[in-house]
């Protein structure tokens, strides 16, 4: 049994024992503390924390080995004003999607505030565009690294990579000892997948014992419009763009994306899914290291695709409920909004609620009307961060054919990459 079948039963498992837990025994102490609050709980976060670890290690030496096997400073800045358009590209689509399909729906139009009174809700302060480009440069390295500033770590780490090729051979084995590093972290991401099927399982469970079925059926307008959209979006807009720009099959793409859409959906952290999307468009698809180095964590930075098409669903669903009309250019004025912020708010904390705080100001809706969604939105976040993966690795896929850094062989292999059974080293006893 592959690892993506054994992480689908098991993720099954957790939201069946999840919602079990939920509608039979939310009440009851001894489950919400010893399996809930306990063993769930501890599982579920060691199992991020695992993922966590690796992606500075991984990114830092993996984007190393990247520049330094481009070794042309021209291609690498192809490579990231490519990846920048077709990022910006698909978030004005996934937003415009989402605006079309709920203008027509028209969620929250028979909304009344019985069914849920929205809280009092404190709009997280936005930093100055300035500030956002200034802090794309490290003060202290050492800080951005501990913090996991992926931006920060990104610009240091080109910058590295691009004076080791300039002290030429005396830099050979310091870019050696990288890929052998490289070599071993991408070994300890199959040594974590490995475990991934359990991880998933508390993850789930504990999501679904805490979010029930309940929670979602006063907002199940909303809820359902922006599903619709997101699956749309990926399966719809994500792969016409592969088909066309990059000249792929899509359907061998998204079999190949499974098992990174499980962890993106579990975990609801691009960036915890790093690891695993690296490995993916890598060993699965045939992309070229120099081109996935690049483009994964920046993705996961900068893609706010997810997050576009809950702006665009949450606006017009906001207006319907407070009756408010927004019109043509208001509209045109959240689609232009969402993509120049996700430019102007790349790496900031928060960023979805600090993005649509700022579209409602714009556009005169009220802020508080947030707190409305704020109930259904963990759930949605888990699909919004499959959806926003999927963007990635369809960029990096994109670039990589046009820079003719993706290997068909390997993406037509269906068995290419596939996790390997993990052997620890052990030594004989017969041979002492």
């Amino acid at each position: 049994m592959n690892i993506t079948t054994k992480i689908l039963i098991w993720m099954t498992a957790g939201l069946t024992v999840g919602s079990l837990i939920n509608n039979f025994a939310y009440n009851n102490i001894i489950i919400q503390n010893y399996f809930v609050d306990g063993l769930f709980h501890v599982a579920g976060s060691v199992f991020i924390n695992l993922l966590k670890m690796l992606v500075v290690p991984l990114v830092t030496f993996s984007l190393l080995c990247g520049v330094c096997g481009i070794g042309d400073i021209s291609k690498l800045g192809r490579i990231g004003i490519k990846a920048f358009v077709l990022f910006l590209l698909s978030t004005a689509l996934a937003i415009s999607l989402a605006i079309l399909v709920a203008v027509n729906i028209a969620p929250g139009k028979s909304f009344n505030f019985s069914q849920g009174t929205p809280d009092s809700f404190t709009v997280p302060e936005t930093p100055p565009i300035t500030q956002v480009f200034i802090d794309l440069v490290p003060s202290n390295p050492v800080t951005a690294f501990a913090e996991g500033n992926m931006l920060q770590i990104i610009f240091f780490t080109i910058l590295f990579a691009i004076s080791l090729l300039m002290i030429g051979e005396r830099g050979r084995p310091l870019i050696e000892g990288a890929e052998r590093i490289n070599d071993v972290m991408m070994k300890i991401v199959n040594v974590v997948m490995s475990i991934a099927p359990y991880g998933v399982f508390a993850l789930m469970a504990k999501t679904f014992a805490e979010q029930g079925i309940g929670l979602i059926m006063p907002m199940i307008g909303y809820f359902g419009v922006v599903v619709a959209v997101l699956f749309c979006h990926a399966m719809g807009t994500l792969m016409l763009l592969l088909k066309f720009l990059g000249r792929i099959s899509p359907v061998k793409f998204l079999k190949k994306m499974r098992t990174a859409q499980i962890f993106a959906f579990s975990t609801a952290s691009s960036n915890a899914t790093i690891p695993v999307t690296l490995r993916t468009v890598e060993k699965r698809m045939g992309v070229d290291n120099s081109t996935a180095a690049f483009i994964v964590p920046f993705g996961a930075t900068i893609n706010m695709d997810g997050t576009a098409i809950m702006q665009g669903v949450a606006t017009v669903f906001i207006a319907n409920v407070y009756g408010i009309e927004i019109g043509v250019t208001g509209y045109l004025t959240v689609i232009g909004m969402s993509v120049l912020a996700s430019i102007g708010t790349a790496g900031v904390p928060g960023v979805g609620l600090i993005m649509l705080a700022m579209v409602f100001n714009q556009i005169g809706l009220p802020v508080e009307g947030i707190a409305l969604i704020m109930g259904v939105d963990r759930l949605l976040d888990m699909i919004r961060t499959a959806v926003n993966v999927t963007g990635d690795a369809v960029v990096t896929a994109i670039v990589a054919q046009s820079e003719n850094s993706l290997s068909m062989t390997v993406f037509n292999d269906p068995t290419a990459g596939t996790l390997e059974s993990v052997h620890l080293p052990h030594q004989d006893a017969a041979q002492h």
